[in-house]
């Protein structure tokens, strides 16, 4: 049956004399062998089975087909089952597709297309890609048996594959090898130089260029030798760079390379600390971009020089850093408070006097702030030293000066300093003493005592801290040095000295104060008595007519703070007389309330009541008031 049917296809064919001759085949279910020998006999070439290749193949066709293309139909059937037909002269042999590039197949000519349906073999040159990225790129473009090899030492890709295959990866190639087209163009530059420029012209192509996109990749490359740039890239991308190059190769201004910076408001060597601080800590892409900066002591100025660009960001920091400080005017009242002549005060007037607050203040039972007194001396210069405050302050100083002015207490000094925001300053008061530092003997045998002089006093150190122009912060720093002894009183003759130290910090505003307390100062004398002549009888005159008798004096040191923030120095002259009239004004005020507190009133809640029966009471208690209308103890 199979053989009439081979017969049958035969006899079937119709056969046109031309240059290329076509025939008319259809078939169903042919068996592959037999399709074999039909195709040799219809081409009139010989084919050499090695191997037997079972399965059928089908066929069906509307019009003829040239015989050459006979051939790939059996090619790619073959292809189908693992297996090609390579040639060798005459003769052509079924061999399996794996081991065709052994089989001495077709090497076609470098740069020639390539035809036909056998596997050939051709070499491709690749000109501006690695060759290893071209090969990775276009391996999934060759049929599953193609063979393929790169030589990197001359960039050529060795393929094996069927010529349709070949001919569509050429073309891919020549569209993804886009360097082909790169060129070089060297620019000379004639007015600036090249190395700033180059380093410009980098940043602007990354911006501009896509550096992951191979075509629009573009390289600089300066050339000092020449003062120029070569330019790497495709024609328009070399062009854009060329345009660019044209416009920013002018002439630089030099004058603006070196500046002097004069300074008005802060140290020419503190500001230059800075700067150098910060321009060590910064990273400069080119090195000689790196600004150098230095002083001039005579003229307080900051010297600058470097390119324009990084000299205009120097300008900004001094700017900053020279803009008109803060300044904190700091009044101070020193004043030492004897505690047995407040008790005093306090039986004379009757007041609770003479116990000792947090402060550091005698508590007194007597108010010291009227309204309708600080009404009436209220002035625009008090609203603003005191920032709404003025009764409790005035009414503090009223207290301080009734201490004064009835011998309970000792102004030690009134200082006031001017304090620059951030700067420590201090206020020293006290005297001078003579300590023994060591003695000699000479040649004379007289010993020789060397002296060293040593400062005994109040210290006070204060930095501020301003936080707005209305609120300051005050690190405060107290020292107390007394003598309490100076030799007389013991063996060694030397003197003895104590030390006391406060450290503490406040937030005030603008005309509010602070009271530093804690300071005391204790002096115990024993005293004798004696009636005379028979006080000096022995054993008999001691223990009958004579007494001793022991006093214990105390003295608080309190320090009073008050600041005043001024944000310009305008202001330094407008606030000393705004002072002076604080001053005025205190003492009518304290005129009026000490006339009150003579003639037995107190101000509370702005009325004047005479003061309720005051008794006296035992137990070392000092008084007592059946009714206390004079609560509000300064």
């Amino acid at each position: 049956m199979r053989l009439i049917r081979l017969v049958f296809l035969v006899s079937s064919l119709v056969f046109v004399l031309s240059a290329r001759e076509q025939v008319n085949i259809n078939f169903s279910d042919l068996e592959i062998n037999d399709f074999i020998k039909l195709t040799s006999k219809i081409t009139n070439k010989n084919i050499l089975i090695n191997n037997n290749i079972s399965g059928t193949v089908n066929f069906v066709s509307s019009t003829p087909v040239y015989d050459d293309e006979l051939v790939g139909i059996l090619v790619a059937v073959l292809e189908s089952k693992g297996y090609t037909l390579v040639q060798d002269g005459s003769l052509y042999e079924i061999v399996r597709s794996t081991e065709a590039a052994q089989q001495n197949v077709h090497v076609a000519t470098q740069g020639k297309n390539v035809y036909g349906s056998l596997m050939v073999t051709q070499a491709m040159v690749i000109q501006g890609e690695n060759v290893d990225i071209v090969a990775a790129k276009i391996r999934y473009l060759i049929s599953k048996t193609a063979k393929l090899m790169t030589m990197k030492e001359s960039n050529t890709l060795l393929i094996t594959d069927y010529p349709k295959n070949i001919e569509t990866i050429k073309k891919v190639i020549k569209e993804i090898d886009t360097h082909n087209d790169f060129i070089v163009k060297i620019v000379y530059i004639k007015h600036t130089e090249a190395k700033k420029l180059q380093l410009r012209l980098v940043d602007i192509a990354k911006s501009i260029f896509n550096g992951n996109i191979s075509s629009e990749q573009v390289k600089i490359v300066l050339d000092e030798n020449i003062n120029g740039m070569i330019i790497v890239g495709s024609k328009e991308n070399v062009a854009r760079i060329e345009g660019l190059i044209v416009k920013l190769d002018v002439e630089s201004n030099v004058d603006n390379a070196v500046k002097i910076f004069t300074l008005k408001n802060s140290d020419a060597k503190s500001v230059l600390a800075s700067l150098t601080e910060i321009i060590s800590k910064q990273t400069y892409a080119d090195p000689s971009l790196k600004p150098n900066v230095s002083m001039s002591e005579e003229i307080n100025a900051v010297i600058a020089i470097g390119d324009p660009s990084v000299i205009k960001g120097i300008k900004f920091i001094i700017d900053e850093l020279d803009k008109e400080k803060f300044q904190v005017y700091v009044q101070a009242r020193i004043i030492e408070i004897n505690k047995n002549d407040a008790q005093n005060i306090g039986i004379k007037y009757g007041f609770a006097a003479g116990d000792v607050s947090s402060s550091g203040l005698y508590a007194m039972s007597a108010n010291f702030g009227s309204s309708d007194l600080t009404k009436s001396l209220s002035t625009q210069v008090l609203d603003y030293l005191t920032l709404g405050t003025t009764k409790s302050t005035l009414a503090l100083g009223a207290t301080l000066d009734f201490l004064e002015t009835n011998g309970a207490s000792k102004a030690i000094s009134n200082p006031s300093i001017l304090c620059v925001n951030n700067k420590e300053s201090s206020i020293y008061v006290g005297k001078t003493i003579s300590v023994s530092s060591g003695s000699t003997t000479g040649t004379t045998g007289l010993p020789t005592i060397s002296y060293k002089r040593e400062d005994v006093g109040l210290t006070l150190k204060i930095k501020p801290r301003v936080s707005s122009k209305d609120k300051v912060t005050l690190d405060v720093e107290t020292i107390l040095e007394n003598v309490l002894d100076d030799g007389s009183n013991n063996n060694t003759g030397q003197p003895i000295t104590s030390k006391q130290e406060v450290k503490t910090q406040a937030i005030l505003r603008h005309g509010e104060s602070i009271i530093i307390g804690g300071l005391v100062k204790e002096d115990v004398q024993n005293s004798k008595t004696k009636i005379p002549l028979l006080g000096d009888i022995p054993l008999i005159g001691e223990y009958l007519f004579s007494s001793t008798s022991t006093s214990k004096t105390e003295d608080n040191l309190i320090v009073i703070l008050t600041p005043y923030v001024i944000d310009n120095s305008e202001k330094l002259s407008q606030l000393q007389e705004n002072l002076g009239e604080i001053t005025r004004i205190q003492r009518e005020y304290n005129k009026e309330i000490f006339k009150r507190i003579e003639n037995g009133e107190t101000l509370e809640n702005n009325n004047v009541e005479k003061k309720e029966t005051i008794k006296s009471l035992t137990n070392d208690k000092m008084i007592e008031k059946e009714e206390d209308p004079f609560a509000g103890a300064m």
